[in-house]
């Protein structure tokens, strides 16, 4: 059955259609109220003269349908099959790492907390998104100084001989160690940390309460006034979620700005009144989208996080109301610069841009399926399937939480919901110029972003980056560059010579020239680096932090960035590797790294294999050495450079004999 009859036969009821190639593989998904109308739609004549549409047509060579029972199953299919399949032809919106989540490892024997980027089922406890990014971390961080649960990489399955900086300093109760703490004591404290960023401040606070009372009881003194002093900030904390809550509702704005084909968009997060976050997204070589059925674009989606400025957090997802997260209000007080909410001219004519198609397609892929999903979304233009998302994610709410408030998807046309829009697509047209108009980025923003991209613990200051260069294992050699404040500096370069490794053993030689590295860094008591970086994927890694290890150096920041795929992989992270759009600064910069690392070991290593194969006609003549040879070689720069030169030049650096033997050999 060809494709036309195969059409024909296709029920009227609603669902989603697949178009496939002669491959099989998924080209586009869209869904429909009535399947064989929209799918007949793209045969029909002057439909082929839009190009994205003459184009699929031309490729697909088969379709399959799902049918469902309504238009919300279908936009909940669609919107899963899309992520699934990544076809060509549609909205490709990545699962990117804009979001922050709070991680309770609950599965493990000691539990800790992280922050991280992407969900999975691996029986841990996720809180958030938190808006800005480094919200997640104050949050982390204030559960360390308040709580005593790590978030440190090292190996708890096992006992180690003696407990980190992190103990020592009342941020860990130590379960590192043999008997620095109890598994109750510490389930304990994994009991409150769950209350807290469950959002259950007065649950905590009552159960600290009466562990307060229990211990002055017992007359332990010193415990009942750690108990008194979280109990405090608990309730500091919930006083000042309860201004934050009453200032406004949550919203995210959307603005956009289009021109030449290429599209910026700007989402600006607003939480308790305040925008709290901004996001970038971009879209090149945007084709020609015509106003019809096909609600999807010929597109590929590029996300960049934007530095957000200092404001008030966002509540946690599933908490809302007066139950949402007290952990939001940890954020300090703020707000966005003012800016001239004025409209730009990112409004274009409908037959170069579907502004409805688009924000259509992409609010579904932003929210569909999130845990969370603020209780009003601006938009600038309507579209065709606004009020049946509208359901869709109200119901996806009230779902996870009864007491959820409805979603509104609103279009405001005036008022001060107006100038928000406008305000985003005045943003978003700054963005499209720094993008798209190759505006040199500012140097402590690219520090910004790569300290959060990478998760790291301060702004990075100094990265020392290592790279092996050997051919079949002949001349191993490794290199560490370092940038410092902004640029390479190559006083502090090192060159080493692979000494304990035989053959081709890559992650051995890694593992040594760490070793080698760091050890002296600590035998000279000078600081380690804010970011060491490896030139290499899983493997080098891994054998530089069992070098780090072995030293009893923890949580020092460890990445690498694998070739051809140009992937981060962060130590401690690498189920989750960081994709950065080739574009972003931060992978410029640390490509730029990598490259010097790079540049500068093949340099060290042409030069040993140059000096091996330059010494070999030298040990050829009898009473002549390795240590002759390198002599030589190193007076004269060259073997040609000893090849001329006379017995008694030659003196200079050997014997006479040796000197008159080396003369006469190359005269014959």
């Amino acid at each position: 059955m060809d494709l036309l009859q195969k059409i024909r036969t296709i029920p009227t009821e609603p669902g989603v259609y697949l178009y496939k190639n002669a491959e099989g593989e998924v080209i586009y998904v869209g869904k429909a109220k009535n399947l064989r109308s929209r799918v007949a739609s793209y045969f029909h004549e002057g439909r082929w003269e839009d190009s994205k549409t003459g184009t699929l047509v031309r490729e697909a060579v088969d379709v399959d349908y799902i049918v469902v029972r309504n238009n919300k199953e279908a936009l909940a299919l669609e919107n899963n099959l899309i992520k699934q399949r990544k076809p060509r032809f549609n909205i490709l919106l990545r699962d990117d790492k804009t979001y922050p989540y709070v991680k309770l490892t609950l599965g493990e024997r000691w539990p800790r907390v992280y922050v991280t980027r992407r969900l999975r089922k691996d029986g841990s406890a996720y809180y958030g998104p938190y808006f800005p990014a480094n919200l997640a971390y104050r949050i982390v961080d204030l559960i360390h100084r308040n709580f005593l649960i790590p978030s440190c990489k090292v190996d708890l399955t096992r006992f180690h001989p003696r407990p980190c900086l992190q103990y020592y300093i009342k941020r860990c109760l130590g379960p590192c160690v043999q008997d620095l703490t109890t598994p109750e004591t510490y389930q304990e404290a994994v009991r409150d940390v769950k209350l807290f960023l469950e959002g259950r401040p007065t649950d905590l606070a009552r159960s600290l309460q009466q562990r307060m009372e229990q211990a002055a009881v017992a007359q332990e003194y010193e415990r009942a006034a750690r108990y008194r002093d979280l109990i405090s900030t608990v309730e500091q904390l919930q006083e000042r979620q309860r201004i934050a809550a009453a200032e406004g509702d949550d919203a995210d704005v959307f603005g956009y700005h289009y021109e030449n084909g290429m599209l910026a968009v700007n989402l600006f997060h607003m939480r308790g009144g305040r925008v709290v976050d901004r996001r970038e997204f971009f879209w090149e070589d945007l084709p020609e989208i015509n106003t019809d059925p096909v609600q999807a674009a010929d597109l590929d989606i590029d996300h960049v996080p934007a530095a957000a400025p200092s404001a008030t957090s966002e509540q946690a997802p599933g908490f809302p109301g007066e139950q949402s997260s007290l952990v939001a209000s940890i954020c300090a007080e703020g707000e966005l610069g003012s800016q001239a909410a004025l409209a730009t001219d990112s409004r274009v004519a409908a037959h170069d841009f579907s502004p409805g198609d688009f924000f259509s397609a992409l609010l579904k892929q932003l929210y569909i399926g999130q845990p969370y999903v603020p209780r009003n979304l601006y938009v600038p233009v309507d579209f065709e399937d606004r009020s049946i998302l509208e359901d869709l994610l109200s119901e996806q709410l009230a779902g996870s939480d009864p007491r959820a408030a409805r979603v509104h998807i609103l279009v405001p046309q005036r008022g001060d919901k107006r100038a928000l829009i406008d305000l985003a697509g005045t943003n978003a047209k700054q963005s499209y110029d720094q993008r798209f108009r190759v505006l040199n980025p500012n140097a402590k923003a690219i520090q910004e972003e790569l300290q959060e991209v990478l998760s790291l613990p301060e702004l990075p200051k100094r990265i020392e980056c290592f790279d092996i260069s050997h051919i079949q294992g002949a001349e191993t050699v490794a290199s560490m560059v370092v940038w410092e404040d902004g640029k390479m500096k190559k006083s502090d370069y090192r060159k080493f010579i692979i000494r304990t490794v035989q053959g081709v053993d890559d992650f051995a030689s890694m593992r040594e020239v760490v070793t080698r590295r760091y050890k002296r860094l600590l035998q000279e008591e000078k600081p380690m680096p804010s970011l060491v970086l490896i030139d290499g994927g899983l493997g080098q890694l891994h054998a530089a932090a069992e070098a780090l290890e072995a030293l009893e150096i923890i949580n020092q920041p460890l990445a690498a960035i694998a070739k051809r795929e140009e992937i981060l992989y962060v130590y401690g992270q690498e189920k989750d590797p960081v994709a950065l759009d080739h574009h972003s600064p931060v992978l410029h910069l640390i490509q730029l790294i990598r490259d010097e690392a790079h540049r500068f070991a093949v340099t060290f290593h042409r030069k040993r294999r140059q000096m091996r194969d330059r010494s070999t006609e030298l040990l050829e003549i009898p009473g002549v050495g390795e240590s002759t040879t390198r002599r030589l070689l190193e007076h004269f720069g060259s073997l040609q450079a000893v090849r001329q030169a006379d017995a008694s030049a030659l003196s200079a650096v050997v014997t006479r004999v040796q000197a008159e033997a080396i003369s006469n050999h190359f005269r014959k």
